[in-house]
């Protein structure tokens, strides 16, 4: 599979954009405001921290906890209202590990099993699906298109949302989706004890990964899943000997694609509805 860089030159186009950027107050959310701002854009932070200066006097920010419908629908209105438009939308809001196994055997006061904690569900696939549902919205309020870049913390599951949208929206809607999976980075998730262990060296910065979420902004990819690693990057998704390209293969060329069935569906019941229609129609008087 062949890497890519991507030079300074590719993030100019984020000049005099709107940027919405969730999970901001560290780590690559933080790294990415940094490197919109750089380039020109503008920015419309949210963390349930506080953001650091001097960013936070550079940006619009407010406090949010994503698992919030309200407090997310609340940064969007007040982003719209403040900058009139939004054109891209970084759906970061991560940082929780792991809070269970499904093995654990927690039991209530009656000694019945309790629910398991789904707290890391609430925070990187519930809040991500809130910022994606509000981000399509509210891009569509203007002409001028826009994308969403998700972070693929629960890797599986936002996998899973980026299949399934990509279909639905650019060309259908101008607007572009896709997401990453970065190696490990120097963030709060990575304890420092583990990034002494392993070497500064096999340890990548935020901002290489905010390179590739601007980077995905400013340009053209559409369904996209950009893996990085200390200042190299890989498209999963659809590159060359990606995961389709991989799964085409295996299928063979006599697979029909699901939706060219769908596509199929819906224009025989749209005939069988006009033959209804044209049948019950008053037939036309003739002189």
């Amino acid at each position: 599979m062949t890497s890519f860089t991507i030079p300074d030159s590719n993030l100019d186009a984020i000049k005099d954009k709107v940027v919405i950027v969730t999970g901001a107050a560290s780590g690559i959310g933080l790294a990415t405001v940094k490197r919109v701002l750089q380039h020109g854009g503008k920015v419309f932070a949210s963390d349930v921290n506080d953001m650091p200066e001097p960013e936070k006097s550079q940006v619009s920010f407010m406090n949010v906890d994503v698992t919030s419908w309200k407090e997310q629908l609340d940064m969007f209105k007040a982003a719209q209202e403040k900058f009139g438009k939004i054109h891209h939308v970084f759906a970061n809001a991560v940082g929780i590990g792991p809070t269970c196994t499904l093995l654990e055997n927690e039991v209530d006061e009656n000694g019945d099993l309790l629910p398991p904690r789904l707290k890391t569900f609430d925070v990187n696939l519930t809040g991500v699906v809130y910022t994606v549902k509000l981000g399509i919205h509210y891009i569509q309020k203007h002409s001028e298109g826009g994308s969403i870049v998700m972070t693929a913390t629960s890797k599986h599951a936002v996998l899973g949302l980026l299949r399934s949208l990509y279909v639905n929206l650019h060309p259908n809607l101008p607007i572009r989706i896709n997401a990453i999976g970065p190696s490990w980075t120097e963030t709060g998730i990575v304890p420092k004890e583990v990034i002494e262990a392993l070497g500064r060296d096999a340890v990548q910065s935020p901002d290489v990964v905010a390179r590739s979420v601007v980077n995905l902004m400013a340009g053209t990819a559409h369904g996209e899943f950009i893996y990085s690693d200390r200042g190299k990057f890989w498209d999963i998704e659809n590159g060359d000997k990606g995961l389709n390209a991989y799964a085409w293969k295996m299928i063979g060329s006599e697979y029909t694609e699901e939706n060219a069935v769908v596509e199929k569906l819906q224009q025989m019941a749209k005939a069988a509805k006009d033959a209804v229609t044209g049948a019950t129609q008053p037939a036309q008087a003739t002189g």
